[in-house]
């Protein structure tokens, strides 16, 4: 395996020693803890990374809290609990507003752009002439990073959290999701489950993604798909099925990559996700 070296040009005479992290067969669990562990979490992070102008405003904000560039983390008791109290009411407002945002995509389908309006209108800059939506952003970046410059370019993403009788999507249940024939992409489509809690895929589960470009995915002689999510397999649908932890609630994002027009005038369709026995 070659390893390649980045350092300023300044110091090519005496380049910095190089920090190399192996993490084969290493569960990394890169989630953020909505608990008092994440202002640690945060002021390691600021003291690796360089602060750019438009952090200035934040890190000022940060200050009251003792995390500062350059200087150790060191909170008392009482700012602890305060912290540990902060962070569980942000998380529970974050975690409240995944089903909240976007609307629906086809009239009286679960499924919707769970992308505020503003993320697209501004290339996820999420700024406009009167004001900085930081709300929006932060809801938006709790539940997806690294948004396309322009949504439905390339890709094109909808997600739901209920099956089609409004009912919350449950790890315990058994549920179908048939996707028809003739799905409007160019390139290929995905559905993949996330954790109702932590917007984050479920840890230790076999696979959390089934994809169009998988030849072991079954089809019906009409070109439909059938694909299963739940606790078990159905019999016979092992390679069409999502492993999901019972007591968990979840949801799905399903992305269609090269979406084509009849996504966009909704001349195709896709149903909800049903509860089956």
């Amino acid at each position: 395996m070659k390893q390649v070296k980045v350092y300023p040009l300044a110091k090519a005479s005496n380049p910095p020693a190089q920090r190399f992290v192996d993490m084969t067969d290493t569960m990394y669990d890169g989630l953020a803890r909505f608990d008092e562990s994440f202002y640690t979490s945060l002021a390691r992070m600021l003291n690796e990374e360089t602060v750019q102008p438009q952090d200035l405003q934040m890190m000022g904000m940060l200050r009251p809290l003792g995390i500062e560039k350059g200087k150790e983390f060191k909170p008392d008791a009482a700012t602890v609990a305060q912290l540990k109290s902060a962070a569980a009411e942000a998380g529970a407002w974050l975690v409240g507003q995944q089903s909240k945002i976007g609307g629906d995509w086809w009239p009286g389908s679960q499924w919707k752009l769970l992308i505020p309006s503003i993320g697209p209108q501004t290339g996820f800059k999420w700024a406009v002439p009167n004001y900085f939506d930081v709300d929006t952003r932060g809801a938006a970046f709790a539940g997806f990073f690294l948004p396309p410059a322009k949504l439905g370019g390339g890709s094109f993403y909808l997600a739901t959290n209920f099956d089609n009788s409004g009912q919350p999507l449950r790890g315990e249940n058994t549920y179908r999701l048939r996707v028809p024939a003739n799905v409007p992409v160019s390139q290929f489509w995905a559905v993949t489950i996330y954790n109702n809690e932590t917007s984050g895929l479920f840890l230790n589960l076999p696979r959390p993604t089934l994809d169009s470009l998988d030849k072991a995915l079954r089809k019906n002689t009409d070109g439909t798909v059938d694909l299963y999510f739940g606790p078990a397999a159905p019999a016979g649908q092992e390679s069409n099925w999502l492993q999901t932890p019972a007591g968990k609630a979840w949801f799905a994002w399903f992305r269609f990559y090269g979406p084509e027009k009849a996504l966009f005038d909704k001349s195709w369709k896709m149903p909800d996700i049903e509860k089956v026995k």
